[in-house]
């Protein structure tokens, strides 16, 4: 699930490195320079993408290369290596959540047989952490590990809407998202619509690219009553209500919650057994 920040046209000879700048700013940026449309590069390209003379960048990838966080083809171009997912992977926001989510993402993916997604909020992005989908479901945008915008996307409306009150101004002061095949939302919408979504749990987003599909996303809530991810399913527009979808989605996100040590709040007008 991610669309590609950038444009593949390398930027200018690299120059000298600023002074002063720290060796690990250097060899991360080399790391940045890969996206989906960039997996595998070659000495050169990767030192123009990271604006960094050649003889730097031979260095650095040397040492990235003999740590594990990066692979040297036969043909000589370099990919991302496994060691990388090795230490992505301990992260708690984002293993320890799909570790306890995932029995859940299955059931709910029984149910569909289509997608079933996963996501974190990493800035001001949404990041894909895991999705189970069916060999013959239709395509969608995103992959795993793949970055997703906020206010255009299921997952990322969940995951804004649950975030703190300046954040949310911050996104929303910003320009609509180019979304390919999803129609921009205008600020007072969008705010709207993150109302709603923390009213009824339930956040919905229709794309025509690549292929017409019908999202709904549902946050999985913490201990702490923090939204940490979002679930959502996608599956092709018009083949079930997102109304009939919603209270599958929604059950499934809070009982991930309460695997995580949530307690929802019971409504005032729902008698508890000790109350008699």
């Amino acid at each position: 699930m991610t669309q590609p920040s950038g444009t593949d046209t390398p930027p200018a000879r690299g120059k000298r490195p600023k002074q002063g700048e720290p060796v690990i700013d250097r060899a991360l940026s080399l790391l940045a320079v890969f996206s989906d449309r960039r997996r595998a590069l070659t000495l050169s390209e990767m030192a123009r993408y990271a604006d960094m003379p050649a003889p730097t960048a031979l260095r650095l990838i040397a040492r990235l290369v003999a740590w594990g966080a990066l692979e040297r083809l036969d043909d000589g171009r370099y990919v991302v290596g496994v060691r990388l997912w090795e230490v992505a992977s301990l992260s708690p926001r984002g293993h320890g959540v799909r570790e306890i989510a995932l029995p859940y993402l299955e059931d709910l993916f029984e149910v569909t047989r289509h997608h079933v997604l996963l996501a974190v909020r990493d800035n001001e992005e949404a990041v894909l952490i895991e999705r189970l989908s069916a060999k013959d479901a239709t395509e969608v945008a995103y992959r795993v590990g793949g970055r997703a915008p906020l206010r255009s996307t299921a997952v990322g409306l969940v995951l804004l809407a649950g975030a703190d009150q300046q954040f949310q101004e911050t996104i929303l002061a910003k320009a609509p998202e180019n979304e390919p095949g999803v129609a921009a939302m205008p600020e007072g919408q969008v705010r709207r619509t993150l109302s709603d979504v923390r009213r009824t749990g339930i956040a919905m987003i229709r794309r025509t690219v690549p292929s017409r599909t019908v999202s709904v996303a549902s946050p999985i809530f913490d201990a702490q009553g923090a939204v940490v991810a979002a679930l959502s399913i996608v599956v092709p527009d018009g083949s079930t209500p997102p109304n009939v979808l919603a209270p599958a989605v929604r059950a499934a996100a809070r009982a991930v919650s309460r695997s995580l040590g949530h307690q929802a709040a019971v409504s005032p007008d729902v008698r508890t057994h000790s109350q008699g």
